[in-house]
């Protein structure tokens, strides 16, 4: 067997070995969390990408079939994963898992017009080769555009160093295998530049194993907490920082960050990350403000006296900046529209 092929072989070995693990790991200690099953999902089609990469199969096959369509749906998993795990986000909305369906359904189209070629089998290729690098730059912009709001510190160094690595990954395996396609580069050494997926593996894989478990796959918190009666070596900053939140509503602010905050507080910014997340429980500053600003909508909507002021002077009063982001944060937070809520609050309001 040619030495590259060989080396090729052992490297896809390791690669399902250690993603099996990892798969195992998630399901045994956080099967509850949506990212954890999205990275499972992810984890099975890099598993199928390392499969059907071998060249295995000449001619389509059932199983082939389904290992392609795992393989290809890899950089949609990646997109669906980045936006649950970095943004906290624990539902899927439909028009996002419709692009990956497409996507997988696209495959489908790929491997069975593979045989004859054609223009059907050209676009198709073409479809698939542009949706790799749309679902891995979405799932980059959502890992850095979130960056600043993450309280979590070790998913926050983790952003920067994601980004490079599979922005890098994506470029360099996207033009060897266009080059090994055209017989521009022989097709083991394009194999073994396909084998660098173990390092990409192993590093992501070490980085979120190396991670502490409660800052791994733990829930957002959807409304802000209040701290009572603090223990006596409880952080001082939560009591200072609540009192402000509700005496000076920092909320309103709909371009407020953490770092305004801190200045505002007059804290080092690292102390009022620390403070937010390990105190009071939240693990992007987005989810901390939310909680107030919903807090405060619903409060507003539950009122009488402002049945008659529009839901959206309501939200953007709150600091919420457009309509869309207040909604889906409502949806999420009371698995309703606020029209529906304004209803049942004041009929309540009525009836008492």
């Amino acid at each position: 067997m040619d030495f590259f092929l060989t080396i090729d072989l052992m490297a896809r070995g390791a690669s399902i070995g250690l993603l099996a693990l990892w798969s195992w790991i998630l399901l045994r200690d956080h099967r509850s969390a949506l990212s954890a099953r999205l990275a499972v999902a992810m984890n099975c089609a890099i598993i199928c990408y390392l499969i059907v990469t071998t060249s295995w199969y000449s001619r389509p096959m059932p199983v082939a079939l389904i290992i392609a369509i795992g393989a290809g749906s890899t950089p949609g998993l990646f997109w669906l994963f980045a936006k649950t795990w970095f943004n906290d986000e624990q539902r899927l909305r439909a028009g996002n898992v419709a692009l990956v369906a497409f996507a997988a359904a696209n495959i489908v189209v790929v491997q069975l017009s593979y045989p004859d070629g054609g223009l059907l089998n050209t676009a198709s290729a073409l479809v698939f080769r542009l949706s790799m690098i749309g679902f891995a730059a979405a799932a980059l912009f959502e890992v850095w555009r979130g960056r600043e709001g993450d309280l979590v510190e070790g998913r926050r160094v983790l952003r920067a160093r994601l980004i490079i690595v599979v922005g890098l990954y994506v470029i360099v395996i996207a033009l060897f295998e266009v080059g090994a396609e055209r017989a521009l580069i022989p097709h083991a050494r394009a194999h073994l530049i396909g084998s660098l997926t173990i390092f990409a593996i192993f590093a992501f894989c070490a980085a979120m194993l190396g991670m502490r478990q409660s800052d791994l796959f733990g829930l957002s918190v959807a409304q802000p907490r209040r701290v009572a009666s603090p223990a006596p070596d409880a952080d001082p900053l939560a009591e200072k920082l609540l009192g402000f939140m509700q005496s000076d509503l920092p909320h309103r602010d709909e371009q407020m960050s953490i770092a305004r905050l801190a200045g505002q507080l007059g804290e080092q910014e690292y102390r009022l990350r620390r403070t937010i997340n390990g105190q009071l429980g939240h693990r992007n500053f987005a989810s901390f403000l939310n909680g107030y600003r919903l807090a405060e909508v619903k409060a507003a909507l539950a009122d009488p006296a402002q049945r008659d002021v529009p839901i959206i002077t309501i939200a953007l009063d709150a600091g919420f900046g457009s309509l869309g982001p207040f909604n889906r944060a409502f949806r999420e937070a009371e698995g309703m529209t606020p029209s529906e809520y304004r209803a049942i609050a004041l009929a309540d309001s009525k009836i008492g």
